[in-house]
């Protein structure tokens, strides 16, 4: 956060207030691109005395996908850079933030991407062009949508590769938002479409209890009506549920008479539900899923019990990058420009600990040897490619951007920043 002081000359200065915050993965150059990835699925849910300063978010759980998305920037940003005809010339750099899936960092990250992190008063005043003219990101709407929101006034572009929320499109509310995902609009009545196609006209369904998930269901829901199909519940959904709340989740679906289930959900909600629903064996039911879960492989490798199977849904097409599975398999340019979060990472993705502790539980010593080509796990898995190629379309629309407005031909006007308000 910063604000502004008047001092006595009535000039205007920046001071930053709180903590610096940095980026997880970073590389300067003349232009510099942000971006905010969920490294983490889930944070610690903490109680607030309102009697001192909280203390910083606790993010659990390490999520791959946002490494692989890290390394598709990376690749996108390397081949600009490598470019004789796109922005000659100019270097983009970029900052990569965490915000563990949580609104709150994530507006806290996106303030640090437009304002820098200076410890103390200059005499700039504060018209200065913004510290990164574009941010990538972020995986969840609601997460965008707050984003959006407390950046949209400076018109710094917010990209999102995956925020499907119809409600995003709504220009009014979030005037610098754009997408390389198309919008909930088409997949909800696609859905509804699906299920009359198959003669299912006494449905249920479960959304996720966020801005993804009750305003797809609304859509869902009205377009299913005027086709003749009746909802016999719908339910919502939230990781941070109580069990007892999702204990009724489960009684609600035994006690019903209708045999499909319409899942408007993420893969990490599936993740925690077909885990509950095995233990209460829920099964034979038919599952009608979104582009959220409906390919995720890691939903399909931890339903044990098929609870899922024989789902069908709708997915983001199929597409390949030239090249870009073998940079993602190739951790080197991830590790030269996170060294600290990199560790972590590594720890993760091989069971092992650099440094050894109380709570090591016996696992063995990272040696920084170990072969990723001996590994099967969500970093090493490419069917997410089409997410990937999203990310990699947002680095491109952000260069061809700024060539355009730096005036480039056969090289570029590097003596300037463009100004945000022609970016967006």
């Amino acid at each position: 956060m910063a604000i502004i002081n008047f001092s006595r000359a009535n000039k205007t200065t920046c001071i930053l207030r709180g903590e610096p915050e940095y980026p997880h993965i970073w590389k300067n150059g003349d232009i510099i691109v942000g971006a905010i990835f969920p490294f983490h699925s889930s944070w610690e849910i903490t109680e607030s005395s309102y009697s001192s300063r909280p203390p910083s978010m606790k993010c659990l759980s390490l999520d791959f996908r946002a490494f692989q998305y890290s390394q598709t920037l990376i690749f996108a940003t390397e081949e600009i850079n490598n470019s004789s005809s796109l922005l000659p010339g100019v270097t983009l750099g970029y900052k990569i933030y965490d915000t563990c899936g949580s609104a709150a960092l994530g507006v806290k990250m996106a303030m640090t991407l437009m304002n820098g992190n200076e410890k103390s008063a200059t005499d700039d005043n504060c018209t200065k062009p913004a510290q990164v003219q574009a941010i990538l990101g972020e995986t969840y709407s609601s997460v965008s949508m707050a984003i959006s929101k407390s950046i949209g006034p400076f018109s710094i572009p917010l990209i999102s590769y995956y925020a499907t929320c119809e409600c995003l499109s709504d220009k009014t509310k979030y005037p610098s938002f754009l997408r390389t995902v198309p919008s909930d609009y088409y997949q909800s009545r696609a859905l509804a479409e699906m299920v009359k196609h198959f003669g299912w006209t006494w449905v249920g369904a479960i959304r996720r209890d966020d801005d993804y998930g009750n305003n797809g269901m609304a859509t869902f829901t009205k377009i299913a009506e005027q086709l003749g199909i009746c909802l016999e519940y719908s339910l919502p959904f939230f990781k941070t549920y109580s069990q007892d709340k999702v204990l009724r989740i489960v009684e609600q679906i035994k006690s019903s008479t209708s045999r499909v289930i319409v899942g408007f959900l993420t893969q990490w909600d599936l993740e925690i539900l077909v885990q509950v629903f095995s233990e209460h064996n829920i099964t034979g039911y038919q599952w009608v899923g979104t582009e959220g879960w409906i390919a995720d492989p890691i939903v399909a490798t931890r339903d044990k019990h098929n609870i899922l199977q024989g789902a069908i849904g709708l997915a983001i097409p199929k597409t390949k990058v030239s090249g870009l599975d073998d940079f993602i398999l190739d951790v080197k340019p991830l590790k030269s420009v996170g060294s600290a979060i990199f560790t972590k990472f590594w720890e993760s993705l091989f069971n092992c600990k650099y440094t050894m502790q109380n709570d090591s539980e016996n696992l063995p010593v990272c040696t920084g040897e170990e072969t990723l080509s001996e590994m099967e796990n969500a970093f090493t898995d490419m069917s997410l490619m089409p997410i990937f190629s999203n990310v990699y379309k947002g680095v491109y629309a952000v260069a061809h951007t700024l060539h355009d407005l730096l005036g480039c031909k056969q090289s570029c006007q590097t003596n300037k920043q463009p100004d945000p308000f022609t970016v967006s």
